[in-house]
C-alpha cells in the first residue's frame, strides 16, 4: 500500500514509524512532516519515508497531491484538518481516508457541542455552562466560587484551557479568552466547568462506527514545569500504563463513558470512525469526562505505539471498513515513558534554528526511540523548528526502568535553551519532585 500521513509533529512521526513497520507499506508520504521522518523505511519496500511540503490545513493542496499520487490510504494526525472537513473532501473525491468526518470531529472542535452532548446523553462530566458573553460567564464562575476550568470553545492547539482558583483569576481568564481573544476566534464562546479534583488519565478507543476498542491507560502532563506548575502546553510527556485503575476499573470507566457516548452517536446519526480520546478525571464520585478529542493524543501516541503489537495498517483499515469487531488489540506488557524536550520559552515565544546534538548516541540505545516534532535540517545538522522539539520515548519491563531509560537518553541530547520536565511518571512511582 501507498500511504499518506497528514501532520508534522511527534504524533505523526510515531504514526509514520509504526505504519512503516508494516509489510503492507510500500511507500509512505508525510505532509508536511519533519526532519526525523525520512529516517524511517517502509517494511514492504525498504524505501525511505518522504516528506511533502504541503501544510496540514491546505486541504486543496493535499487533495491535489492525492489526485497525482493516488495513495491507497490517507491517515489524518492533527485536529485542524479534521475540523476543516478533510475526511469529507477526500471521500467525496473517492479516496480512502482514516479519521472522523467533520460532523464527528465536532467532539473536539466545539467544546460547547460536546458539553451539551454529554448532558443530553448521560456521559458523566463536571457541572458546566456554555456562554457567549463575558458577564454571564463571570456570573457562573461566581456560582462555582472561582474554581473553574475556563475553555475556549474552538481549537487552540491544546492550550485553550485556563484553570483558576479564585474569582479574580476566573474573571481574568474569561476576559483573556472572550475580550482580549488570546486564543483568537476560538474564544468567541466559552465553556466553564467546575474544577474537578482527582487523578487525570487519558483514555483512547479505536472506533469504526459500530464498536469502540479500548486502549490501555496513559497519563499526560500538560503543565510546562515540574510539580504541575506553569502554563498549559500541548503535552510535556506521558507514560503508559497508568496504575491508577485496575483492569476492572478501566472497563467500568469505559462502560460509564463510552457506552452512553456510543448510544448518543447512534441517536444523533454520528458515524464516528477514528480515535475517540476522552480526558478523564478520576474523582471521589467516579470517572468524569473533562473533554473529548477526536484524534490520537500527542504525546500519548508515542507511548501507545511503542506498546502496540498489532499491525497498524491493518487496524486502521478495519476502522475505515467497519470491521473492528473481528480484531483483538494486542499490547506489550512493557511500560513506556515519553519525555518531551521543548524550546526555550515554550509554550510562549521561542527561537528556531538551534543545533541539536546527541541524536546518534541515543539511536544506538536499545528500546529507545526519539520521535521528532519541531525539527528541521540545516545542512547535515538537525535544528529546532518548533516549540515541542523531540519526544524521547523508552520502553522496559517496569515503569521505573522505562523512566530511567528515557531520562538517560534525554541527558545525551543537547540544544541551547532546551527544557523538559524531570517528573514524568513520578505520580505513578511515588517519587520525584511531585512527592518531595
Amino acid at each position: 500500500m501507498n500511504i499518506l500521513v497528514i501532520g508534522s509533529g511527534g504524533r505523526e512521526h510515531a504514526l509514520a514509524w509504526k505504519l512503516a513497520q508494516s509489510p503492507h507499506t510500500h511507500r509512505l508520504w508525510v505532509a508536511p512532516g519533519n526532519a526525523g521522518i525520512p529516517l524511517e523505511r517502509c517494511g514492504g519496500s525498504g524505501r525511505e519515508a518522504e516528506c511533502v511540503p504541503i501544510a496540514a490545513d491546505d486541504l486543496a493542496g493535499l487533495l491535489r497531491f492525492a489526485e497525482e499520487e493516488r495513495p491507497d490510504l490517507t491517515v489524518v494526525g492533527p485536529d485542524n484538518p479534521l475540523s476543516l472537513g478533510i475526511v469529507d473532501r477526500f471521500q467525496q473525491a473517492g479516496f480512502r481516508i482514516w479519521g472522523p468526518n467533520q460532523r464527528a470531529a465536532q467532539f473536539e472542535w466545539s467544546k460547547a457541542f460536546t458539553q451539551n452532548f454529554m448532558a443530553v446523553h448521560g456521559v458523566p462530566t463536571a457541572e458546566s455552562g456554555v456562554f457567549t458573553d463575558a458577564h454571564s460567564a463571570k456570573r457562573f464562575a461566581a456560582h462555582l466560587g472561582g474554581r473553574c476550568a475556563v475553555k475556549a470553545d474552538g481549537l487552540a492547539l491544546g492550550k485553550g484551557v485556563l484553570l483558576t482558583q479564585s474569582m479574580e483569576e476566573a474573571e481574568r481568564a474569561i476576559e483573556d479568552i472572550m475580550l482580549r481573544r488570546v486564543f483568537g476566534g476560538a474564544g468567541a464562546q466559552v465553556v466553564i466547568q467546575e474544577l474537578l479534583e482527582g487523578i487525570e488519565v487519558s483514555l483512547h478507543a479505536l472506533c469504526d462506527g459500530h464498536v469502540a476498542k479500548l486502549f490501555p491507560t496513559s497519563q499526560d502532563h500538560k503543565r510546562a514545569y515540574d510539580q504541575d506548575e506553569g502554563p498549559n502546553t500541548g503535552g510535556m510527556g506521558t507514560f503508559s500504563p497508568a496504575p491508577f485503575l485496575t483492569e476492572d476499573e478501566l472497563l467500568d470507566a469505559a462502560r460509564k463513558i463510552l457506552e452512553p457516548w456510543q448510544r448518543g452517536c447512534t441517536a444523533e446519526g454520528i458515524n464516528f470512525r477514528g480515535i475517540i480520546y476522552p480526558g478523564v478525571m478520576l474523582t471521589a464520585n467516579g470517572p468524569k469526562v473533562l473533554e473529548f478529542n477526536a484524534r490520537f493524543g500527542d504525546p500519548e501516541t508515542q507511548v501507545y505505539l511503542t506498546r502496540l503489537e498489532n499491525d497498524l495498517v491493518e487496524l486502521l483499515n478495519a476502522s475505515v471498513d467497519g470491521t473492528l469487531r473481528h480484531v483483538e488489540l494486542r499490547w506489550s506488557t512493557h511500560a513506556s515513558v515519553c519525555v518531551v524536550m521543548a524550546s526555550e520559552g515554550y509554550p510562549g515565544a521561542y527561537e528556531r534554528g538551534r543545533v541539536i546534538t546527541g541524536l546518534e548516541s541515543v539511536a544506538a540505545l536499545p528500546n529507545v526511540k526519539v520521535f521528532h516534532a519541531g525539527t528541521g535540517r540545516a545542512g547535515e545538522e538537525f535544528v529546532t523548528n518548533g516549540g515541542r522539539v523531540l519526544g524521547v520515548t523508552a520502553w522496559a519491563p517496569t515503569l521505573s526502568e522505562a523512566q530511567e531509560s528515557a531520562y538517560a537518553a534525554v541527558d545525551l541530547i543537547q540544544f541551547e535553551g532546551r527544557h523538559f520536565r524531570r517528573d514524568i511518571a513520578a505520580k505513578a512511582l511515588g517519587h520525584g519532585p511531585l512527592f518531595a
